[in-house]
C-alpha cells in the first residue's frame, strides 16, 4: 500500500464521519461539496463534528481517494470506515431516509 493510500486508510478508520471534499464545511469550494454538507445538516449532523479533508490542498490525496474508493468524483462520504458515496448517492439515501439511519448509528 502506498503512503497516500495508508494516509487515507488511517483517516477513514479514525473518524466516525469523514468527508473528502473541495474546500471546508464552512467554505465549500464546489457545488457538490456544498450540497454534501447541506445534506449532512439536513440529517441533523453538526458540520463541526464532521472531519473534512480538503482535496484541493493535497494533490496526492485528491487522486489517491479516487483509487482508494474506486469512485471517480469528489466529494466522498465515509461513515464508520464505510464508503457511502458522493453527493448524488447521499441525496438519494437522504430522500429514502437511509442516510439518516446510517448517520444515527454513529451517535
Amino acid at each position: 500500500m502506498s503512503d497516500v493510500q495508508q494516509r487515507i486508510a488511517e483517516l477513514v478508520q479514525s473518524n466516525e464521519i469523514l468527508l473528502f471534499m473541495k474546500g471546508s464545511a464552512s467554505f465549500p469550494m464546489c457545488g457538490f461539496s456544498g450540497r454534501a454538507i447541506q445534506i449532512l445538516k439536513a440529517c441533523g449532523v453538526d458540520p463541526k463534528t464532521v472531519k473534512t479533508v480538503n482535496v484541493l490542498d493535497d494533490a496526492e490525496i485528491r487522486q489517491g481517494i479516487k483509487e482508494f474508493s474506486n469512485w471517480p468524483t469528489i466529494p466522498q462520504l465515509y461513515v464508520k470506515g464505510e464508503f457511502i458515496g458522493g453527493s448524488d448517492i447521499m441525496m438519494e439515501m437522504y430522500e429514502s431516509g437511509e442516510l439518516q439511519q446510517v448517520l444515527t448509528q454513529t451517535a
